[in-house]
């Protein structure tokens, strides 16, 4: 069965690259409006359904496919959104936003780790870090589409207001309250260069077992919070504290003879990948401020760590 894009097939479809082309934004959009690729992935599929579901005259008569694909895209977060605070309290232990890899390293999680389409890859900047997702998490559906949408990808507050079904005024308050928040939980800014120091030190401080250099790495108010998903063992809480995370870490790698930790990019910072026999069974994202580590978000969730397979 030949592809559209295959020889022989004719003449294409002059709006279908242009619509096509929008995979990649529509990806990038549900990826910070849900923090899971796979539901981005599921909206981003059902918003085309919903598309080629419409007669070819219904396709023309859109200005704007693109603006018409991003509402459509939107409203499915929204909805989504709106009913995950449902899900999650069914959801085994504490929820992380799913991690990415550089864009050089994605795989998509089959068997050899073949590139994955670089459509569906997620462009990694400040509104990626996992710092930023977990914050995104906390607003409401509204706030979160509001200032992602506006913050982020530069609509206006008329076409945010026609996607969220409130009035320009009310999305710009949205918005507002978002940064707001955003703000209260930002700490100084670290260089990248040192942030990598810190967390190459503390992966040696790890695999060395050494709980003062450990504790010396770690903030001493500093909050380390696992997700397995109910699939995998993980904390069932956060570990706060210094010296409680130190002793939680070495336990740890105690417990795992053969844990391998591999420095790699987690959501556009630092992070590390944890392999243990040729498997990679957890992704770290730590962020920095100045020269100590003040959160750890490790991911455990199989389901969570498919473009990780190849590592």
């Amino acid at each position: 069965m030949r592809t559209q894009s295959e020889p022989g097939d004719g003449p294409l479809d002059p709006g279908l690259g242009a619509i096509m082309s929008e995979r990649r934004q529509l990806i990038n959009l549900a990826y910070r409006l849900l923090g899971s690729l796979a539901d981005a992935e599921d909206v981003v599929q059902e918003t085309y359904t919903r598309w080629y579901a419409m007669s070819p005259q219904q396709q023309k008569a859109v200005e704007a496919p693109g603006g018409w694909l991003t509402k459509v895209a939107s409203r499915i977060c929204l909805d989504q959104l709106g009913s995950a605070r449902a899900r999650r309290e069914r959801y085994v232990g504490e929820w992380i936003p799913e991690p990415l890899p550089d864009a050089s390293e994605w795989a998509d999680g089959r068997p050899g780790g073949r590139a994955a389409d670089p459509a569906d890859r997620v462009t990694l900047d400040e509104s990626v870090t996992m710092a930023f997702l977990v914050v995104l998490d906390s607003m409401t559906p509204a706030e979160r589409v509001a200032f992602v949408l506006h913050d982020v990808f530069r609509y206006s507050f008329a076409e945010v207001a026609e996607i969220v079904g409130r009035t320009p005024a009310a999305c710009r308050q949205l918005a507002s309250s978002a940064r707001r928040r955003l703000r209260a939980s930002r700490a100084p800014a670290t260089p990248a260069a040192q942030r990598a120091r810190v967390v190459r030190d503390f992966r040696q401080a790890w695999e060395a077992k050494d709980i003062d250099a450990l504790i010396g790495l770690l903030d001493p108010e500093v909050t380390a919070i696992s997700d397995g998903g109910g699939l995998v063992q993980a904390a069932p809480a956060p570990v706060e504290g210094g010296e409680r995370v130190a002793r939680y870490l070495v336990d740890l790698a105690e417990r795992a003879p053969g844990l391998v930790l591999l420095e790699r990019t987690v959501n556009g910072r630092p992070g590390l990948v944890l392999r243990l026999e040729d498997a990679t069974v957890a992704v770290m994202s730590l962020d920095v401020t100045g020269d100590r580590v003040t959160h750890i978000w490790g991911v455990r969730n199989p389901e969570k760590l498919r473009p990780w397979t190849r590592f």
